[in-house]
C-alpha cells in the first residue's frame, strides 16, 4: 500500500488519506469542493463546486501520475438532487468516452455543508 498526497488539493479534513494505492489501483478518497490555495470553498453554486470537487480529484491522480482516463468508478455526493443536471453537465466537461462507472447519491449533509463531493478509483 501506498499513501498519496499532494499540496495541489486540499488537505484531508479529518484522519484519511487523499488516495491510496494498492494493487495497480487508486482509491481517491471524497473531494470537497475546497480550493486547496485559499481553503476554503470555491465561490458559485453547483456548477463552480462541481468543477473544483473534480479538479481536486484531478491533482490527486496526478500525483499518482495518472489522470482522469484512468478512472473506473465514481461516486458523486450531492446535498439535493435537484442539482443532478448541472452537476452533470460539469461531470461531462472532465469525463470523456468510455466513462467510468459512476453513482450518484443524495444525501443528507455533506462535510462543511458542500452541495457536492466527488470520490474516485482508479487503475494503472
Amino acid at each position: 500500500m501506498k499513501v498519496l498526497h499532494t499540496d495541489e488539493a486540499p488537505a484531508a479534513v479529518g484522519p484519511y488519506s487523499q488516495a491510496i494505492e494498492a494493487n495497480g489501483l487508486v482509491f481517491c478518497s471524497g473531494q470537497l469542493p475546497i480550493d486547496p490555495a485559499t481553503g476554503v470553498f470555491v465561490e458559485g453554486g453547483i456548477k463552480e463546486q462541481t468543477c473544483q470537487s473534480i479538479t481536486n480529484a484531478k491533482a490527486v491522480l496526478c500525483a499518482a501520475g495518472l489522470d482522469l482516463s484512468k478512472v473506473v468508478k465514481t461516486t458523486v455526493y450531492l446535498s439535493d438532487m435537484s442539482y443532478f443536471a448541472d452537476m452533470n453537465e460539469v461531470y461531462a466537461q472532465f469525463f470523456k468516452e468510455p466513462f467510468p462507472a459512476r453513482s450518484a447519491i443524495a444525501v443528507k449533509t455533506l462535510p462543511k455543508n458542500a452541495m457536492v463531493e466527488v470520490e474516485c478509483i482508479a487503475v494503472r
